[in-house]
């Protein structure tokens, strides 16, 4: 929305507000949970039992939400960059549904046994702020001309619905069926 509003400098570091407060939760994951996970069985099924049925609650309300997108630009307060930043950072690092989702996610995806868990956990962590950088970087700047579109073809709003119930649903799939 700041993008839309004002420009993809602002929208870009909102987005770098929202990649550092991944550090917080990554960091939180790799030293809180990986000694706990690494020594118990039952608790890494309960996790992912509850990441799985956490994804699948959301895959539903998006079922029940509209599928409509209102791009609307009223009541945006025009912020500094700096101002933005920390924005992105606190709704992040203040998000229980980021640490819930990266403790519910992480886990599944340990790929090694002999290196580190805390270290497995950060090359999992890294991977996620990177590819969520060039998603949200990409939408941020392109967001003037995506609104244009999606304010002309109604039908997005479903389709993008549904690609989001598809997405939850394939990963509590993945978190649910891993190993440890």
């Amino acid at each position: 929305m700041q993008s839309i509003v004002n420009g993809k400098k602002f929208g870009l570091a909102t987005v770098a507000g929202l990649i550092s407060g991944c550090l917080v939760h990554t960091t939180l994951v790799a030293f809180g949970v990986s000694a706990i996970i690494k020594e118990n069985d039952t608790l890494f099924f309960i996790i992912k039992l509850f990441g799985a049925l956490y994804l699948l609650f959301l895959a539903y309300k998006v079922y029940q939400s509209k599928a409509e997108l209102n791009l609307t630009s009223d009541d945006i307060p025009k912020k500094s960059t700096t101002q933005l930043f920390k924005q992105g950072f606190i709704m992040n690092v203040l998000n229980p549904k980021v640490s819930i989702f990266f403790l519910a996610f992480f886990p599944g995806f340990l790929f090694s046994d002999t290196m580190s868990i805390v270290l497995q956990f950060y090359v999992l962590g890294l991977l996620f702020m990177l590819v969520s950088a060039i998603i949200f970087s990409t939408i941020a700047i392109l967001a003037g001309s995506i609104s244009e579109y999606i304010k002309q073809h109604k039908r997005v709003g479903f389709y993008l619905k549904w690609l989001q119930i598809i997405v939850f649903i394939g990963i509590a799939i993945i978190i649910f069926t891993s190993e440890k």
